[in-house]
């Protein structure tokens, strides 16, 4: 590389030397060519300018005197040409062995009054001569002046300059040289430089004080390398402690690329699975549960986040997968583990469910018993009054055994649900009947304002009684407002039920909580209606198992509206 940045630099470098070099010896060569030419043309005009004076003054001497003496003077040949063109006097010839000079264009230039001049080869000697020829009274003059020396003095001028220029181009070859090897050797730091930071070395440095454009791009190549080192030891910190806080979860977390290959996994899913986690490998050879790999494979594919159930992923464990898509491709999966936890809930729901059905019996003794004696107590005397209260607790916690028994029934599953297609208005019409009588002996009206003409996939029995415990609850806290409304409507999910009152309305504190078990918001009032805190609770269990959904809107002063979707049949 450094022979290739060296000999381009040096090959640019010869190339402007030789072309200055070039231009300069020819522009000098012909322009002191010129100047030297035009300068013996001008001093040999005012010779013959001279000559043809004396010519014209001197009567002293002959012709060819003075042809002699200004020829000796001038350093040229000398002639006087009379009108007609022949020579009358020569300072190196005889005039009679002289050719006529009518046709010569320097003698028809002087006869015309002006001073002629004409360069071309002597016939008689073979060179070049220029010749200058001036009018005179009967005729012209004319020097001749020989040009041999003129290319003798330019061919040793043309050797100096080629000497010269020979000199320089060598000269200037070094310097070039040198600053090439300069300049490849500051190249050479940067690529290295940038060949460092390649392969991954980001405490590399630049040695660059000079201030050229070259130094210029080594400092900013410099300060990029230090920025990306801090950049990398930051990414590399916050790497460290995401590993950690990965590593210090108790859920298992993977991680797969685009190409379905595992990118990383922390310690609690390297424990999980048997084999271990092997990085790089295909995620099916670590997890094999079917259910686990759609969730991963959807969130990829979709960019949604999946979740999904796993149950054989460790034999008689169950885990809830989590798949979320990440920006490049692929997928991260959460797995937390659910089996302590369904432990515990089926647990929790057996006990209720056990202490439920155990209360009855003795429950309805009580009941039973009680109602005997108010038959056979006198009717005023405090004896009736405590037999009442007895009856009324009593009915009180039998409706709550009742109410707990159903509601873990519905959890677990075990009651099953006879779904079948339904009109809607069937639904509706069945709930208004129910309560027409309870709500008129309250004051309250119930009507039915909207009844979507389509058909859900529902048990009768089990939407009945989600209906009730909605209009129960609506007699006994909205009634208040006089009026209470059913209907249906299509939703985007299928059809959407609601029970409407017009009473006080919640708090939006307590709203969230609504169908939470034994959530109350006015405790004192529930107790003394006789409400176990269970009804919408059991609501909600059995719109979920219909596959529904089922929530709450209300605000202070406007009433309260609960509303359940149930899918089209």
């Amino acid at each position: 590389m450094r022979s290739r940045i060296f000999s381009k630099l040096l090959l640019v470098f010869v190339l402007v030397i030789a072309a200055t070099v070039i231009i300069i010896d020819f522009s000098v060569r012909s322009a002191w060519e010129k100047s030297l030419r035009q300068e013996i043309e001008r001093n040999l005009s005012q010779k013959t300018v001279m000559f043809a004076h004396r010519v014209n003054t001197d009567r002293t001497h002959s012709l060819q005197d003075i042809t002699a003496q200004e020829g000796q003077a001038a350093g040229a040949r000398a002639t006087i040409i009379s009108p007609t063109g022949k020579v009358l006097a020569d300072s190196e010839a005889d005039p009679s062995s002289v050719e006529n000079h009518s046709g010569r264009k320097e003698f028809i230039a002087a006869l015309s009054g002006n001073l002629g001049s004409d360069e071309r080869r002597s016939d008689t000697l073979g060179i070049p001569f220029l010749y200058v020829a001036a009018p005179v009274s009967g005729g012209a003059v004319r020097l001749a002046y020989p040009l041999a020396d003129l290319e003798t003095t330019t061919q040793r001028v043309r050797r100096t300059l080629l000497l010269s220029s020979a000199f320089a181009f060598v000269a200037a070859l070094l310097v070039a040289a040198l600053a090439a090897q300069y300049t490849t050797r500051r190249l050479q730091r940067i690529v290295a430089f940038a060949d460092q930071v390649a392969a991954g070395d980001l405490t590399a440095r630049i040695a660059e004080t000079s201030v050229d454009e070259i130094g210029h791009v080594a400092a900013a190549l410099d300060k990029t390398g230090r920025r990306l080192e801090e950049s990398f030891a930051a990414l590399q910190k916050n790497q460290r402690e995401l590993e950690t806080l990965l590593n210090s979860m108790q859920d298992a977390v993977i991680a797969i690329g685009p190409d379905g290959r595992v990118q990383w996994a922390n310690r609690s899913m390297d424990r999980l699975v048997p084999q271990h986690v092997r990085l790089s490998a295909p995620v099916v050879e670590t997890v094999r549960d079917p259910d686990f790999l759609a969730a991963l494979r959807g969130a990829s594919a979709s960019h949604q986040v999946r979740s999904a159930r796993a149950v054989s992923i460790v034999p008689g464990r169950s885990f809830e997968v989590t798949a979320a898509p990440m920006p490049g491709g692929g997928a991260v999966a959460v797995l937390r583990d659910l089996t302590e936890t369904e432990r515990v809930e089926k647990t929790r729901r057996d006990f209720i469910a056990n202490v439920s059905h155990e209360l009855r019996t003795p429950l309805t003794s009580i009941q039973g018993y009680t109602e005997t004696l108010l038959d056979s107590a006198p009717e005023d005397g405090h004896m009736r009054e405590f037999l009442e209260i007895i009856r009324k607790n009593a009915m009180r916690m039998s409706r709550l055994t009742e109410d707990l028994l159903t509601l873990a029934r519905v959890e677990s599953g075990e009651q099953h649900f006879d779904t079948q297609p339904v009109p809607a208005s069937e639904l509706l019409e069945e709930a208004e009947q129910s309560f027409h009588e309870v709500a008129r002996n309250q004051g309250i009206e119930l009507t039915v304002e909207n009844s979507a003409n389509s058909t859900v996939k529902a048990d009768r029995e089990a939407i009945h009684q989600v209906f009730s415990n909605l209009i129960d609850n609506a007699l006994k806290y909205g009634g208040t407002g006089g009026r209470i409304v059913l209907g249906a409507r299509p939703g985007l999910r299928g059809i959407e039920f609601y029970v409407r009152d017009f009473g006080a309305g919640i708090p939006s504190e307590h709203v969230p909580r609504l169908f939470e078990r034994f959530y109350r918001v006015d405790k004192a009032r529930s107790r003394e209606s006789g409400g176990t805190g269970l009804g919408l609770a059991i609501a909600k269990h059995i719109v979920l198992a219909h596959g529904g959904a089922i929530r709450a809107e209300s605000e202070l002063n406007h009433g309260s509206t609960f509303l359940f979707t149930l899918p089209r049949a």
